[in-house]
């Protein structure tokens, strides 16, 4: 469909300071990306601008320099740290005789390599098409011959116009195929409520550590690697926490800087597993120095899908790389756990972790003492399912005296479905007690 450069793997990079990126940890991150890409960077490009320039993004001199470079490299691909414009590709495309690719198509290019699934490669491709749509403006100008010969005389239809409609279909076969997808999705997050399982989805900057940590607690045995972007497709396995209660723990796709929305938008339906999660593990990245900064990019983030309202435990992973460092736990004034310092890779402060989740997670349970008729067999059933039954006795008339500990989310739940409110025995509830503490 495209006239354009093969390329290969040699990279020439470029990276331009701007008043509004001006930060010192792109670049390294930059390289990062290049190498889990494929890449092989040959030689780097830097320099600074107030505002880019409209052929280039770069001023003529410093593109004159890229070009030198790449004829002295041999490179065949040249890849910006910035998003493009369509126009600036092509031009840049036209002077170095190559193909340039910018920071998106870079990110895109690594998470195609990284889909396994077949919703994951079909986000992917969608994010792709979204993203190739705009490259065919004022792109590629052999595109505006219009068609012509035996059958196809007429009003005619430019070849450009011929590939956006094509594009814009098979964007539209993505997108049912994926709504369907996501209805399966939805169907196996509403089994979960029903069966009151908690979730609780790991997030992070990318190579912070989720999934390692995630095989720490589940030994589910995903790709961990020191990549960025290692993990793309989301992974769902059950823990048991302390107390016997069970969670549901999800491996997400790590964030990153200047995320394409395109990305974004495409992976909306497995980011939902975040925004409908009971507690996020916001897994930081103990020895990096961009630590606080990685923070707010994975909140702001979290804010464009709308899950910046979830409770989060903050939890400093890669304790072992730091000397001296010992793991704990660290409260708030109200005694509620706060940040978690850990070592994934070597199992260092997993269980206070644990004991840190399910207080979180169970802060709100009571406890209660029953009665039901013979006639409430199923609500007798839900219960079982919902909470944990400390006592269960049959009298002789069919019915059950119990005592059981449920969350306040589950209580509401079936007082408005079963009125349990009328089977309780007595008015006073106890709140149970959090992990490790003592009784009173």
């Amino acid at each position: 469909m495209f006239e354009r450069p093969q390329g290969g793997e040699r990279a020439v990079l470029v990276h331009l300071e701007l008043p509004a990126e001006a930060e010192s940890e792109q670049l390294p991150e930059f390289r990062d990306l290049v190498v889990s890409a494929g890449a092989i960077p040959v030689a780097t490009i830097t320099g600074s601008r107030h505002a880019p320039h409209s052929r280039y993004f770069v001023g003529s001199g410093k593109a004159e320099e890229i070009r030198e470079a790449v004829n002295q490299s041999g490179a065949e691909l040249v890849l910006f740290n910035h998003t493009l414009s369509p126009v600036q590709e092509r031009n840049l495309e036209r002077l170095l005789k190559c193909r340039v690719l910018d920071r998106t198509g870079l990110i895109l290019d690594i998470f195609a390599q990284r889909a396994r699934t077949h919703e994951g490669k079909l986000q992917v491709e969608l994010a792709q098409l979204r993203h190739l749509s705009t490259r065919l403006v004022r792109g590629w100008t052999h595109l505006e011959r219009q068609k012509g010969g035996i059958g196809l005389r007429g009003p005619g239809e430019t070849q450009l116009e011929t590939d956006r409609r094509l594009i814009n279909d098979r964007i539209r076969l993505l997108k049912r195929r994926l709504e369907k997808v996501g209805r399966q999705r939805d169907q196996g997050r509403r089994a979960r409520k029903r069966a009151s399982m908690p979730t609780v989805s790991l997030v992070g900057y990318t190579n912070a550590g989720k999934s390692t940590l995630f095989n720490r607690l589940t030994e589910a045995g995903v790709l961990a690697a020191d990549k960025l972007f290692a993990t793309l497709d989301p992974t769902l396995r059950r823990v048991d926490l302390p107390g016997g209660f069970p969670m549901v723990l999800v491996d997400t796709v790590g964030f990153i800087r200047h995320l394409p929305h395109d990305l974004v938008a495409a992976f909306r339906s497995t980011l939902q597993e975040t925004r409908d999660a009971d507690l996020l593990l916001h897994i930081v990245e103990t020895s990096s120095e961009q630590r606080e900064a990685n923070i707010e990019q994975v909140n702001q983030v979290l804010k464009a899908i709308d899950a910046d309202n979830r409770p989060q435990l903050v939890v400093y992973n890669k304790l072992d790389l730091v000397e001296r460092a010992e793991p704990r736990v660290e409260r708030d004034e109200s005694g509620r756990p706060q940040r978690v310092w850990i070592s994934a890779k070597t199992g260092a402060g997993i269980e206070a972790l644990l004991g840190a989740i399910a207080e979180i997670i169970h802060h709100d349970i009571r406890q209660y003492s029953l009665y039901l008729p013979p006639e409430a067999g199923r609500l007798h059933a839900r219960l079982h399912q919902c909470g944990t039954v400390l006592k269960d006795e049959c009298d002789a008339q069919g019915g059950w005296r119990m005592q059981v500990e449920l969350r306040k989310s589950d209580w509401h739940a079936l007082n408005k479905r079963d009125a349990l409110q009328q089977y309780i025995l007595t008015p006073k509830t106890h709140s149970r007690l959090a992990v490790g503490s003592e009784a009173p």
